[in-house]
């Protein structure tokens, strides 16, 4: 018999925090296993991490990398995948999701899909094949994303009941599909034209015709309409097709191919988890390049297989799209019945309620228990305001909540008064129930129409797929989209709790407070009542909003009206309902008073209602948010816009239609001039990227999807929260602990001398020692062993600080004179003789006009944050650094450093960014060293990415800049002189601020000839993140403040701005002010000349100015710029230099190494094609694994748009080297590199060769004798831009209606690259001029940090129509580049200024009705809230706010 245990068995003590819900988990939520579906495989995943989202758990199994951190705020889409379910009708839906705010416990009798489901660079999705072939990604970062989306659209575009898909470019554009998606790469242009091939090649059975519902759509379609004959017009006169995606009158007509069988598979998915598509005969199976060959024949097998499509011109082949092949919903999940689920640890538990009784029994047990749905604003609290939730309450599948009811018979619709819906209805779900109830209803339902509309801009559709209106309303959020539409229509809120029952709530008193309800704790939102007026009554309801960017956007100001009127016309009953105005939704009651009785016709009632609404939602001028002026102006323009269109509604009289008309966008389109003459056999082609497939496959291996490491360990940066104080002590022993950080270093654990870096100046502190100088600056590193416990441990670290005084703008230190030195100036002329020289000049001037002009920053924005993994060896020292760098000497040289070895014991190592931008030259050193600090110290590995909190907070972005310039002219427009100081705020370290502020000089002429110059520029220190390289490198700003001042100019003289830009363009023999001439590769006036012509500018402007004379609120303008851009490192003459490495196999395959890093400009691509072409042998051939710096040493950045001149020349090199020792070979074996090779070998040929090349001819140092000047530049990059847009004067808002490019780039080594390129920069220099705004707080905290408050252009911000071409028929021989191409990755930006001076050219007409016509400055980014405060207006001045005495804005921008 045993003994007895000498002790008790007792569980574990329940934390406190759980006790009261202890019954009911006990006795009811027993299970603790989640059981679902993943890519076709049963997945029951017992006790998971609470703490995990969807994307945590996706990114913990192996092979599922596809599925990216992008943001971490469902703001950029990188981790969308797909969850296939039932709804209630028993229809399968198939709903795009943000997997980083997604709960885990939500995929719970739900088949979760993401990329890998869908196919492989074997096996490709249609989808993912289009994206590669028609060029949609670049970095690839957001491909998989996207990639999700679109499958997502097209899964529900097709009825399994009818065979047939409803889908349309309407759809694709203008529903908001891919709203939830960013790109920083592409411009979107070719990722939409990838997705049009599914409406215009193929879906493989029947396409029904689109009916819409909502007015808005109409809108959009008679949008379409009008682009279908502009199209029309190009057509006429192209040689080859305008590659517009519904098919141009240009392509080939070709029949569809037969569908193949049916297929007999299993319906199941098979047991590897893959769709049983059957294998896809596109040669698109490897993204080495071994099936872009460019093939003259297909077999009739392959024609069958595949379809033709011409675009633009190129007759392309896709793999069919077949529904029947797609995963199905797994059988099992049918049957599948919901358990009450509980699952955690001792600090978080998640519980899963299976019914409304359940649920309200939690909420009675613990009322604190926090409900989620989709976790949209629950998850940003965690992660952003570090909330901590004991209890979390899945609700998203609790049928009761999702109970919304239609009516079922025309007898019920007639009689309808209100509709109900289900707390839990997700928004998506019911922006789709009130378009369908609108259409049926008529006026009745303007009320759900405006809901409609609401819905369809609120966030991203991924979000709308997952947040329900009940969670819209518990946050009670002072600028949601939706409150006050609920308020405004005296919408009822129906909550329920076991203590009171059911609860009606009326919406006029539910908002207590800044997020703060009358809603009981323990109580639970079942219903909100929606009233629909009376088929007798005359009621007029709309809503309106406006924020930075149209599509997926935060509110500046959100608004809704409602009136009804008697039958003598007189206002019955009003309500005016704004978001953004308070710290809480509210109404204007006193305007509703004054109106209440008021004839509405009468303009009086419009004049009266605006001055009692001034009155009323006065905000005071530092209100939190700022811009006090504009969000009151808006107010006040909703109000005249709903007045207008209430007008027009009931046809009550006058109204303007300007007024009444929103901007609406068309549907997108575009052309490419395809036509290369020049191409050879594989430089020249359109190949595409060499990783496409694998982008949109997943299988593209960025830093973080790198396999785990074996003891490896993970980091996290303890940041300064200050922008300038004193550090008094570091505690970090709260952070160091069980189930937190085992570790931290900082600047004590660095050597002597060695904590202090730089690019150009070693001036910044790699861990702050005394005082931290900026907001975001690095004082420490935890390590831990997994992300999370790092991140709490980071957060633990207590830092206490003595403030300092902040200097965060230009202004402030000119004031205080705070520089960092930069003795360089720029004197040509009368300038270079000193003295007064220039004082003289001035005096013969018949004017001299002076300026100033202001250009903010812009954040790179790149989707993958920095991120980097230190390995170090158990021998010698040596370190493997991996880092998503465009640097790999830098980050070798400065880790070496802290380590205290040499060089040659640091591999730096990187084989792609998720973007860079510039971003990436050298904001990644602090982070590599840092690492590898913890890496050292503990001897393990140490990976870390930044969150994009972090990453914005500390790595830089674009400088901001100010001018002051003076310019003398002849009265006939010739520029004399010109004299200006430039200065940029570099923030707290020199970085690559002096430089940047070097370009930046040397484009302050643009393309125009200015005799004497005198240019001084100005290195502000400042308290704000240290700013870096971007790309342009100061050019854009350079360029930007040139054509400002000419602009200026043509106004002040009352002449044409084209005229002054022809007499004072720069010929030939002329020199910049860096005394470089121009020489024959000057080819800007050649392309004015083509673009006036191509672009039909004159005639189109014209037109603009007979639309601007019809119209006083909507106002177009067009304008045309030219570029010129430098191609060089510039004054770093050590950094134009290259070297490869070229390895041939005895088998005939090659390996190419050079220093070149791929970012997702098609770097590696381009290289590849090079070494093809030099040896002769096929692209596949060809192989590049990654960038190390133990392959090339000495490697300069990949930046400056140099890489492929640099990187490609020294490729030649080697090459021509291996071709000479190949000579008898070929002669004997022909083209046959396999033969060759051999043969070599056995010979013991050097069948390895590393090649060199520097640039010639530059070598520019500071100086003012054209005599012994040396150049600067190797050679320009041209373009010639035009856009015209169209402005809505009432609010701000903008739409491009079209952009033109046309650009001189040499003979492209890959057209379709260069497109891609050329597009793209231009949408981010769209952004950076018009968009994109970065803000402080006024104690120096940046405000603007991830993508709920800082917006980057979006699939629906790009020109309505996008056309690009090349400069032909020109000799480029002379230019000694690669294959004497250009450089192309950055020049293009600057031309997304044509924007911004379009929208100055509307705004002066809508002022000039005006009558305002004093000179216009227009600073950059021209945004809605500057334009509109730029008009002039009634309205404006009616709701100006006046700082009183001590007041300041809330935000500062730091230009």
């Amino acid at each position: 018999m045993p003994h007895a245990l000498p002790f008790t068995v007792r569980r574990p003590a329940i934390p406190e925090a759980f006790q009261k819900v202890q019954s009911i988990i006990e006795s009811e939520f027993t299970d603790n296993t989640l059981r679902f579906y993943m890519n076709g495989k049963k997945i029951e995943l017992e006790n998971p991490d609470p703490e995990w989202t969807l994307l945590d758990y996706i990114r913990s199994l192996p092979n599922a990398k596809g599925t990216k951190l992008g943001c971490g705020e469902g703001g950029c889409g990188a981790c969308t995948v797909v969850l296939q379910q039932l709804d209630r009708a028993g229809t399968i839906k198939h709903l795009a999701v943000n997997a980083c705010l997604f709960p885990l416990v939500g995929v719970v009798g739900k088949h979760l899909i993401t990329v890998e489901g869908l196919g492989s660079v074997e096996r490709p999705h249609p989808i993912q094949e289009r994206l590669a072939k028609l060029h949609g990604s670049q970095c690839g970062f957001c491909t998989p994303g996207i990639v999700m989306s679109v499958y997502a659209m097209i899964r529900n575009a097709y009825d399994p009941a009818t065979k047939a898909f409803r889908l349309s470019e309407r759809m694709i554009e203008s529903e908001g599909h891919l709203d939830g998606n960013l790109c920083r790469c592409t411009g979107y242009k070719p990722i939409l034209a990838a997705v049009k091939t599914f409406i215009t090649s193929d879906l493989g059975c029947e396409l029904i015709p689109d009916h819409h519902s909502s007015g808005e759509a109409s809108l959009a379609e008679l949008a379409e309409d009008e682009e279908r004959k502009r199209v029309q017009t190009i057509c006429k006169y192209a040689k080859v097709s305008c590659g517009r995606p519904g098919g141009c009158c240009r392509d080939k007509k070709e029949s569809s191919a037969e569908s193949r069988d049916e297929s007999t598979s299993d319906p199941e998915c098979s047991s590897e988890g893959s769709p049983n598509r059957p294998p896809s005969s596109t040669t698109e199976t490897e993204t080495n390049g071994s099936d872009y060959e460019f093939e003259t024949e297909i077999s009739p097998q392959k024609k069958q297989e595949k379809r033709s499509q011409m675009f633009d011109g190129l007759d392309l082949d896709f793999s069919p799209y077949r529904a029947d092949t797609e995963l199905i919903f797994p059988h099992s999940l049918r049957k599948f019945i919901c358990e009450p689920l509980c699952f955690g640890n001792s600090e978080r538990l998640w519980l899963r309620p299976t019914n409304l009784d359940q649920l309200l029994r939690i909420k009675s047990l613990d009322p604190s228990a926090q409900m989620v749905c989709g976790s949209s604003e629950v998850q940003v609290d965690i992660r952003f305001r570090k909330s901590k939730f004991a209890i979390m309450v899945y609700i998203g599948d609790i049928p009761e909540l999702l109970e919304t009811t239609m009516p079922q018979s025309d007898a019920e619709w007639a009689s309808m008064t209100e509709l109900q819906i289900g707390g839990g209805t997700p928004l998506t779900e019911l922006e789709s129930l009130c378009a369908k109830a609108s259409a049926k209803l008529g006026r009745r339902g303007l009320v759900l129409e405006a809901t409609r509309k609401q819905l369809r801009y609120f966030a991203g559709r991924q979000i709308r797929n997952a947040a329900c209106l009940s969670g819209n309303l518990a946050t009670a959020s002072p600028i949601s989209d939706m409150n006050p539409v609920l308020l405004a229509s005296g919408a009822k809120i129906v909550t329920h709790s076991l203590a009171n029952g059911t609860v009606i709530l009326p919406m006029e008193t539910f908002f207590q407070g800044y997020r703060k309800t009358s809603l009981s704790q323990d109580a639970v939102i079942v219903k909100i009542i929606l009233p629909i007026p009376s088929a007798d009554s005359t009621e007029v309801f709309k809503a309106y909003k406006q924020a930075k960017r149209k599509d997926d956007d935060i509110a500046i100001v959100t608004s809704a009206f409602k009136v009804r009127l008697d039958h003598n016309g007189r206002v019955e009953q009003v309500a005016c309902a704004f978001g953004g105005m308070a710290p809480i939704t509210r109404l204007a009651p006193k305007t509703q008073t004054l109106l209440k009785g008021r004839e509405w016709k009468d303009p009086g009632t419009l004049h009266d209602a605006l001055l009692s609404l001034r009155e009323e939602l006065g905000l005071p001028y530092g209100v939190p948010g700022g811009m006090a002026t504009y969000r009151t102006t808006l107010s006040l323009s909703f109000f005249t816009r709903f007045w207008h269109e209430t007008m027009r509604e009931l046809d009550l009289g006058e109204y303007n239609q300007d007024l009444v008309d929103e901007i609406h966008r068309g549907i997108s389109h575009g052309a490419r001039d395809n036509l290369n003459p020049t191409a050879l056999r594989v430089v020249g082609q359109q190949v595409p990227h060499l990783s496409g497939l694998k982008h949109g496959t997943g299988e593209a291996e960025y830093l973080d999807d790198i396999p785990k490491q074996d003891r490896e360990l993970h980091g996290a940066f303890v940041f300064s929260t200050k922008a300038h104080a004193k550090i008094l002590g570091v505690d970090y022993s709260e952070a160091v602990g069980p189930g937190l950080a085992i570790g931290y270093v900082d600047h004590r654990d660095v050597p002597e001398g060695a904590n202090v870096w730089g690019s150009v100046v070693k001036d910044e502190e790699l861990f702050a020692t005394d005082v931290v100088k900026s907001h975001g600056q690095t004082i420490g590193l935890v390590y831990a062993e997994t992300a999370i416990q790092a991140r709490k441990a980071a957060d633990l670290v207590k830092v206490t600080y003595e403030d300092l005084p902040a200097i965060l703008t230009i202004d402030e230190a000119i004031e205080a004179e705070s520089y960092f030195p930069f003795p360089r100036e720029l004197r040509k002329g009368a300038a270079a003789e000193g003295g007064k020289a220039m004082e003289a000049i001035f005096e013969t001037c018949d004017h001299v006009f002076e300026g100033t002009i202001r250009m903010g920053g812009q954040e790179h924005f790149y989707l993958e944050t920095q991120a980097a993994m230190v390995i170090p060896s158990v021998e010698d020292g040596k370190v493997e650094v991996w880092s998503s760098t465009q640097n790999t000497m830098e980050n070798q040289e400065f880790v070496a450093k802290v380590l205290g070895v040499s060089s040659n014991r640091v591999d730096s190592r990187v084989k792609r960014l998720g973007g860079g931008f510039g971003g990436k030259e050298s904001r990644c050193v602090p982070l590599a060293c840092a690492l590898a600090l913890a890496a050292k110290k503990e001897k393990r590995p140490v990976r870390m990415m930044l969150t994009r909190e972090e990453d914005m907070i500390t790595s830089g972005q674009r400088h901001p800049f100010k001018a002051t310039w003076k310019v003398g002219v002849m009265a006939d427009g010739t520029l004399v002189a010109l004299d200006i100081d430039v200065y940029n705020n570099a923030g707290y370290s020199t970085e690559m601020s002096t430089a940047v502020m070097g370009r930046a000089l040397t484009h302050l002429d643009n393309c125009y000839e200015i005799p004497h110059c005198h240019i001084r520029g100005h290195v502000c220190k400042t308290n704000t993140h240290s700013n870096t390289a971007f790309r342009g490198f100061g050019a854009p700003q350079g360029m930007f403040m040139a054509e400002a001042y000419m602009t200026n100019i043509a106004e002040r003289l009352g002449i044409a701005i084209e005229e002054l830009r022809t007499k004072n363009l720069y010929r030939q023999d002329h020199r910049t002010p860096f005394l470089q001439k121009l020489g024959i590769d000057w080819h800007i006036p050649l392309l004015l000349e083509q673009s006036y012509a191509r672009f039909d500018y004159f005639a189109r402007k014209s037109s603009i100015e007979t639309f601007n004379q019809q119209h006083r609120w909507r106002k177009r303008g067009i304008a045309l710029l030219p570029c010129k851009f430098g191609i060089s490192f510039a004054t770093a003459i050590n950094l134009n230099q290259a070297t490869a490495a070229v390895k041939i196999y005895a088998d005939g395959s090659i390996l190419l190494h050079h220093g070149g890093t791929e970012m997702g400009q098609g770097l590696y691509t381009k290289m590849c094609q090079i070494a093809a072409e030099e040896l002769d042998v096929p692209l596949d051939s060809v192989y590049t694994s990654d960038t190390s710096s133990y392959y090339t040493a000495n490697v300069s950045p990949t930046a400056a748009s140099s890489g492929s001149d640099l990187n490609g020349m020294a490729i030649k090199d080697a090459c021509d080297q291996l071709n000479e020792r190949l000579k008898p070979y070929r002669a004997k074996y022909g083209n046959d590199m396999a033969a060759i090779a051999h043969a070599a070998y056995l010979d013991r040929v050097n069948l390895n060769a590393t090649g060199f090349w520097k640039m010639p001819r530059v070598g520019y140092t500071w100086n003012h004798d054209p005599e012994t000047a040396k150049d600067m530049y190797y050679y320009w990059t041209q373009g010639v831009a035009c856009s015209e847009v169209e402005l809505d004067a009432l609010t701000g808002d903008h739409t491009v209606l079209r952009t033109d490019i046309h650009m001189d780039i040499g003979r492209s080594i890959n057209p379709a690259i260069d497109y891609g390129q050329i597009e793209g920069a231009f949408v981010q220099g769209q952004g950076l001029f018009t968009i994109e705004e970065s803000l402080w707080t006024r104690s120096g905290q940046l405000f603007t940090r991830g993508p709920g408050t800082y917006k980057i252009p979006g699939f629906a911000d790009i020109p309505q129509e996008f056309n690009v071409s090349y400069l032909q028929g020109v000799e480029w021989g002379h230019l000694k580049s690669i294959q004497s191409s250009k450089g192309v990755g950055e020049p293009p930006l600057f031309l997304g200024a044509t924007v911004l001076f379009a929208l100055r050219e509307a705004l002066k007409s809508a002022r000039a009705d005006r009558g305002v016509y004093e000179p216009l400055v227009l600073d950059s980014p021209a945004t809605a809230e500057r334009l509109r405060l730029a008009v002039g207006d009634d309205i404006l001045e009616m709701g100006k706010v006046e700082a009183k005495d001590g007041e300041k804005s809330f935000l500062v921008s730091v230009a």
